[in-house]
């Protein structure tokens, strides 16, 4: 494995373990939708603000979020819409058992 493909390898885990997270899923899964202030997604996810806080920030460091400041309240947006993609590929194989097939959305193979 070449230095370059070490690189590439590690950005994609740090993206894969930034959503290895149940309330991180949620937290895309929403965002995917409809772009959200913390005060908000703490009210969705039912935990305290400085939990909600320390998940978005996992998000936006692996480069999937991107926030932007609305007066007093940071709000959050996807910033890798492909990530929606991914994550219903998941849900296609989880929920059917069979293989993902499609590019870029998933869709089943027959």
């Amino acid at each position: 494995m070449t230095s370059g493909m070490r690189t590439q390898f590690k950005r994609r885990a740090k993206i894969v373990k930034a959503l290895a997270h149940p309330t991180r899923l949620f937290i895309v899964d929403h965002l995917a939708r409809h772009r959200n202030c913390v005060q908000e997604l703490t009210k969705m996810v039912g935990v305290d603000i400085s939990t909600v806080s320390k998940h978005l920030a996992i998000l936006k460091k692996a480069g999937i979020l991107t926030d932007e400041k609305s007066g007093l309240q940071v709000c959050y947006r996807l910033r890798m819409p492909c990530v929606k993609d991914f994550l219903a590929c998941m849900d296609h194989m989880s929920t059917a058992g069979k293989r993902c097939g499609g590019k870029p959305k998933c869709s089943n193979k027959k």
